[in-house]
């Protein structure tokens, strides 16, 4: 048996197991994810996650997502803000600037420092797709949201009762409109005003495809701040509020692209045998 040494991260609630794959191979990371994240016999997490080299030139670093159930992720905005502060403050690179290769393509994240440490990452997230007729069908019966695709999919639902998460995410998961499985959102818009200033704030809560209800998803922060613009609920700048904490959301007019801004914290570090 051997010893792997891990940290646990997690931003806004959103807990993953860190895994410098530079010093540690996993052979089997879908069986160690299991088997990990398992919050009763484990260490408890919503899934594992790898951090190495990247293997084009285009890139820094890479990372592999893998979520509770075993089945690997195309990306995670919470992940590659831990990934960010990880590689930052462990001294694995001085760069705040830091081009990070998911399976959905290569994300920038944008560190902010001060006296050392990381305060908080800002990732380009890309462009959304609004259609997706592989995993939208909604010939299906499924016509109550909208799907929008962070480099993976999500299905946002506008509701006053956002608790209906736990009742309902299973089962739209696993809906025939998406074979591939999905990500589910259930947002409340609500407007904030203080003074002359005006905030639009949604609360949400969302079920991760793998993990189920969890306390934060950043692409999921990022497709209901798309979701609540394109629907007319929004301006391009929002704040999604999590069970686990805020994001900040803007979809840039200049690039239509989708940035992310939010916390990333250490929980623990340790060694588990493999």
């Amino acid at each position: 048996m051997s010893k792997i040494r891990f940290t646990k991260m997690h931003g806004c609630g959103n807990d993953y197991i860190y895994v410098d794959a530079m010093q540690h191979s996993i052979a089997d990371p879908v069986q160690a994810s299991i088997l990990w994240s398992d919050r009763h016999k484990g260490i408890g997490s919503d899934g594992l996650v790898l951090i190495d080299k990247s293997p084009i030139p285009e890139a820094d670093y890479s990372m592999r997502i893998f979520n509770a159930d075993g089945s690997e992720a195309m990306m995670c905005g919470n992940a590659s803000r831990c990934i960010g502060k990880y590689l930052y403050e462990r001294a694995l690179t001085t760069k705040t600037h830091i081009r990070l290769l998911t399976k959905s393509g290569i994300k920038t994240l944008n560190l902010h420092v001060r006296d050392g440490m990381v305060e908080s990452v800002t990732v380009d997230m890309g462009a959304p797709q609004l259609e997706n007729p592989e995993q939208f069908v909604v010939s299906r019966g499924l016509n109550q949201g909208t799907f929008v695709s962070m480099g993976n999919p999500h299905y946002v639902i506008f509701t006053d009762n956002v608790d209906q998460v736990a009742e309902k995410g299973r089962a739209l998961e696993h809906h025939p409109a998406f074979p591939q499985r999905c990500n589910i959102e259930f947002a409340r818009v609500d407007t904030v005003v203080d003074g002359f200033a005006v905030d639009t704030v949604i609360r949400t809560r969302v079920w991760e495809r793998g993990s189920g209800i969890t306390q934060a998803c950043g692409t999921g922060a990022c497709a209901t701040a798309v979701a609540a613009f394109i629907t007319g609920r929004a301006g391009r700048q929002s704040q999604i509020v999590m069970d686990g904490g805020t994001l900040n959301i803007e979809l840039r007019e200049s690039d239509n692209h989708v940035y992310m801004t939010g916390p990333a914290a250490f929980v623990f570090d340790g060694e588990i045998e493999l």
